[in-house]
């Protein structure tokens, strides 16, 4: 048999096959050199006889009988047959050239179809509506909407660049872990080896997308076809940066869809990839403006109208006013105060006394801080670069804390002053400071902390000062007497066994509302009910401090929170027993601070006027407390970040009666 292919003769199912029983259609058939004919069917039941006999006869194989034989059933056609099939081939070919020749692209055939389809709009805005037969929404926009990157598929990126893939793992921490950015943020950028460009980019995203949580999940509820709680805890924080980059940062629409895409196929996988491509999609039609109005108008007051604008919790903004006029300030700042507390906070050097030198950050860009002295203000990148630090003798630390450090130094007192401690003094910024300041007036310090991993971060904090000046304890700040017995050993020489301080502060654990600008992850955590639980240690941790202050000494109750529950009650509550009276904080913080030239020569506190800390609170004692002799003008003292652009640090300045 030759082993030329024949012409296509039909199959099971296809036109020409006829030994089945039924007749064949009949089907042209080029063969493999392009030359062809129609086979037309046989009788029933009579085309796969026939073709059995002429394969074994030799017939059909492409010789010349095979030839005249087909030529011959060609010609035994009707004419009529003949033009019927001729036509249906041509209709055909031309339906097929109809279709596929269009002169449109596959996208625009399909803009064509979803614009005829559908013409009614999506829910919150973004084009023409794409519905399944069920109904749903497909959380995207139309095909007439779309664009389309220019890239082939297999030339675009599948990788996010380092500075996402970063910022990425620490949200991952801060919202898997409970972890705090500003401690994680810096170690992720060394390890990752992010240059200052690349850092500081890093660093707003990070933050930004923090401080803006909450009116970006407002406005990703009108993008996402599904409640936020049911979206996957990475899938939100890469759609969180998305807005973030889309919204607040000068990045290009097109290079934050396109590097979001990137960072959630490599991170988490494609399919949320394509979720998220759709979602910041549709967050990137509308204006930042635009979002704003529409969120704005859901609000049901004034309240959470300023919650959704300043993205924060409802209740912190209730408290942050009532917090404003408990301390003699008008509520009206409350828009300035939230505004704030949404801006990155500049870093703040302190140079220990006696110790360090802030020459070297200098050199590198610090520029001398405005409201307390042996401070800078640092922009440069990378602390761990200067050899100062590395020291320990130049710390990072506000220029609120640095002030209430000072002020318990230089409060007015009567008799010794040698011995000083630190109730509450994890991580060790204050203490370290405390430490370097009683080294100067001859004054050794004890440092107690509650837990054994912080009251390391203290050991490392007070490691440049003298050997002998200071001694760091480890025990429940309550049970300071019990702590100070078990440890006489171990105290430094001018602290004697069962003696008496001169000098206490108690910087209590607190909400840390004071300080969301420089950890607005806190914000999300936080509850009232955190407050509530806090109360009570607070008030005992302050009664501790009291016992173990002599007659006369001094105590500084400090919390990084202006919340009334946490400042001004607990201070009245212990006013009313009489045990200590109150000092005029706001006068020793004035003090501390850097003074100008006044009108009339005479130096003037930079925290003079609009900007003095100072309220009187009303004081009530109880019946039966002793009476004590108040001091001439008892203040407690609160530092505001629209005020004085430091945290919300609070102060009062008691003395032991």
């Amino acid at each position: 048999m030759s082993n030329e292919k024949r012409p296509y003769k039909g199959g099971h199912g296809k036109p020409g096959h006829a030994g089945n029983g039924k007749p064949g259609n009949g089907k042209f058939g080029p063969d493999k050199f392009g030359r062809g004919g129609f086979n037309q069917a046989g009788d029933q039941g009579q085309g796969g006889a026939k073709r059995k006999r002429r394969r074994r006869s030799g017939s059909g194989n492409g010789s010349g009988a095979g030839e005249q034989n087909r030529q011959q059933k060609w010609d035994n056609n009707s004419r009529g047959d003949k033009k019927r099939f001729e036509n249906r081939g041509e209709n055909r070919a031309e339906s097929r050239a109809n279709r596929r020749f269009d002169g449109l692209t596959s996208v625009e055939r399909a803009e064509r179809r979803a614009k005829a389809a559908h013409e009614d709009t999506k829910r919150g805005g973004g084009g023409a509506s794409r519905r399944n037969k069920s109904g749903h929404e497909r959380n995207r926009r139309s095909m007439s909407a779309r664009e389309f990157s220019a890239a082939a598929p297999s030339a675009r990126s599948r990788t996010a660049d380092t500075a996402r893939a970063t910022v990425f793992e620490v949200l991952r921490s801060v919202a898997e872990s409970d972890a705090y950015a500003n401690l994680v943020l810096p170690k992720a950028i060394r390890s990752h080896r992010l240059d200052h460009r690349d850092a500081g980019f890093a660093t707003e995203l990070t933050y930004g997308t923090l401080r803006h949580q909450g009116t970006y999940d407002a406005i990703l509820r009108h993008c996402v076809d599904r409640p936020l709680e049911k979206v996957g805890t990475t899938t939100l924080i890469v759609l969180r940066m998305g807005v973030h980059q889309l919204l607040n940062m000068r990045v290009p629409a097109h290079a934050a869809l396109n590097q979001s895409v990137s960072l959630a196929r490599e991170k988490i996988g494609a399919g949320p990839a394509s979720f998220i491509n759709a979602v910041l999609r549709r967050v990137s039609e509308r204006t930042p403006e635009e979002w704003y109005e529409l969120i704005i108008e859901e609000a049901k007051d004034d309240t959470e109208r300023m919650a959704l604008l300043a993205s924060h919790p409802a209740w912190i903004v209730r408290s942050m006013r009532q917090a404003l006029v408990a301390h003699g300030r008008p509520a009206t700042e409350i828009e300035q105060l939230l505004e704030a507390d949404n801006l990155a906070p500049v870093v703040n050097l302190v140079a220990l006394p006696g110790l360090g030198s802030l020459d070297e950050a200098r050199e590198q860009g610090a520029v001398d801080g405005e409201l307390v002295e042996g401070s800078a203000l640092y922009a440069s990148g990378d602390l761990a670069r200067l050899e100062s630090v590395r020291e320990g003798t130049v710390r990072a630390q506000d220029a609120g804390s640095q002030l209430v450090a000072r002020a318990l130094a230089v409060a007015p007192l009567d008799g010794p002053d040698t011995a000083w401690l630190d109730l509450c003094a994890g991580p060790g910024g204050k203490a370290a400071l405390l430490a370097a300041l009683g080294v100067q007036r001859g004054a050794s310090l004890v440092a107690n902390e509650a837990a054994a991993h912080r009251a390391q971060l203290v050991e490392g904090s007070l490691r440049p000062l003298p050997e002998g000046s200071y001694a760091v304890l480890t025990g429940d700040g309550r049970e300071i007497t019990s702590t100070l017995r078990a440890h006489a050993s171990e105290l430094p020489g001018s602290v004697e066994p069962g003696q008496l301080f001169d000098r206490v502060m108690v910087d209590v654990p607190c909400s840390g509302l004071g300080a969301l600008r420089r950890r607005p992850e806190a914000r999300w955590r936080k509850s009232p009910r955190d407050i509530a639980e806090l109360l009570p240690l607070q008030r005992q941790l302050l009664d501790a401090a009291i016992s173990v202050t002599r007659p006369g000494g001094v105590i500084a109750y400090v919390t990084c929170s202006p919340h009334a529950a946490e400042t001004q009650n607990i201070v009245a509550e212990v006013l009313e027993s009489g045990a200590v009276s109150l000092l005029d904080s706001a006068a020793a913080l004035r003090e501390v601070a850097l003074h100008t030239e006044g009108a009339d020569g005479e130096p003037v506190s930079v925290l003079a006027g609009e900007k003095d800390p100072g309220h009187t609170p009303e004081i009530k004692v109880k019946k039966g407390a002793p009476v004590v002799e108040a001091s001439e003008n008892p203040t407690t003292a609160q530092l505001w970040p629209h005020v004085h652009g430091t945290d919300a640090m609070f102060l009062a300045l008691l003395r032991k009666n």
